[in-house]
């Protein structure tokens, strides 16, 4: 379940409590959940109640209360807590089977997930401007809330504009200044040049573009184990070249990222010891990647997306290590259901760079 999903549970819930009598209250069009403040438990929090309490008549928590008893036991929700004054805290059903369909879901519409409709009939017209940040933040911003359902241009007589601190960035590339003045929130400097030519991992548009790049080659890899992420794809192909019983395959032979001399060009610092993946992080922040999109949309805040791709191309390079069969074993149904999660995580990267106007490259 996706934030916006569940804002529309809950706001369900406030109808169906109306609907009983249990509150007598306007039912909200939207209700905020966000990740639980310090003190709060679960995997989202909401203050509705507390926010319908005045007009309810009735204490905050009784409110909560009355929520509760409608949302307990809804679709996705595995369970309903009450914290401090009146937070509800919900605790998601994140079962295989929740994991499995997010990760359909993704694939099923690739680098268009968490595109919506939640700003339809809004209209946003931005006056044109000169400056070069300036100019890609707002081109960005009306991408954002086009992906929202809004209508947004860039016209003359367009009567919004958004402010930034002025940068200019020559000498760098289109993309990587792009990523710069996007990156930084409206009031802070955009990355020096020097910082977004260094291959390394302190550099955030090269490893978000590193990790996109990565998903791709865990694709082809798997192709040449013989197996894909597809449904009903039950293993490796009979006499697959490069099949895994016939040789002992490092990570080097699958395309994993190796040291190699800083001077011939070469990635810096992206080597990371192999370890258990990463499974619930990177299932978290595709979940939220849809409530991303869409405060970034309303805020007009791009860099909280840069944010969100750096995230989870973090968690795409710790995960890497454990998608592919190593030595002599054989594919199995966790490694399919791995590449499909690799390959989600590299829709979300894609997606996200598209909007910001940056190539998704291939190879890197």
């Amino acid at each position: 379940m996706t934030p916006a999903e569940l804002s529309r549970t809950v706001v369900r819930a406030v109808r169906s409590a109306v609907d009983a009598g249990a509150l007598s209250v306007v039912v909200p069009d939207d209700v905020k959940v966000e990740r639980p403040r310090p003190g709060g438990g679960g995997d989202y929090a909401s203050a509705v109640a507390l926010k319908l309490a005045a007009a309810s008549g009735l204490a905050p928590r009784a409110v909560a209360e009355a929520l509760r008893g409608h949302l307990t036991g809804a679709p996705g929700v595995a369970r309903v807590d009450i914290t401090g004054p009146g937070f509800l805290n919900f605790t998601l059903d994140a079962g295989p089977a929740a994991h499995d369909e997010l990760v359909r879901r993704v694939l099923a519409v690739g680098p268009r997930y968490g595109h919506g409709d939640s700003l339809a009939g809004q209209h946003t017209s931005f006056a044109p401007v000169d400056e070069p940040r300036a100019l890609a933040v707002t081109s960005v911003v009306v991408e954002l809330l086009r992906s929202q359902g809004a209508t947004a241009e860039i016209t003359p007589y367009g009567s919004e504009r958004i402010h930034v601190l002025p940068a200019h960035l020559p000498g760098v590339g289109p993309d990587a200044a792009r990523w710069a003045y996007l990156r930084a929130a409206a009031h802070d400097r955009p990355a020096p040049a020097a910082e977004l030519l260094a291959q390394r991992d302190s550099n955030s548009y090269f490893r978000v573009r590193y990790a996109y790049t990565r998903t791709r080659a865990l694709t082809r890899n798997a192709h040449d184990l013989g197996f894909t992420s597809a449904p009903g794809d039950l293993g490796i192909r009979e006499g697959a070249p490069g099949a895994p019983h016939a040789t002992h395959r490092t990570p080097g032979d699958l395309g994993l990222p190796e040291t190699a001399p800083s001077d011939l060009g070469a990635p810096e610092a992206t080597h990371r010891a192999p370890g258990p993946p990463s499974a619930p992080h990177l299932h978290r922040l595709l979940t939220d990647h849809p409530d991303v999109l869409l405060r970034a949309a309303r805020l007009a805040a791009p860099d909280r997306v840069a944010r969100q791709l750096e995230g989870v191309a973090d968690a795409v390079l710790d995960f890497q290590h454990g998608v592919l069969p190593l030595g002599d074993e054989k594919p199995l149904a966790a490694h399919r259901a791995r590449l499909a999660l690799a390959e989600a995580a590299g829709a979300v990267l894609a997606g996200g760079l598209s909007l910001f106007g940056i190539d998704a490259p291939e190879f890197l």
